[in-house]
């Protein structure tokens, strides 16, 4: 896995602990956090994608 997939794995699995831990705690304001686990979890995807793209492309090349 890319260290970029690291990274947003992580800021999703974050931001959702923090959605969670500030919603349970009655702040509403915390519904903050659900963009930004989005925006990661979409950066998580493409990485993977374009990671599995270049492996089937050095595949084929081979």
């Amino acid at each position: 896995m890319p260290r970029t997939s690291r990274f947003a794995l992580a800021a999703v699995v974050l931001a959702l602990v923090a959605l969670v831990v500030s919603l349970v705690q009655g702040f509403w304001l915390g519904l903050i956090w659900l963009p930004l686990a989005g925006v990661a979890s979409n950066v998580l995807w493409m990485d993977r994608r374009r990671a599995r793209i270049a492996a089937a492309t050095a595949a084929a090349a081979e």
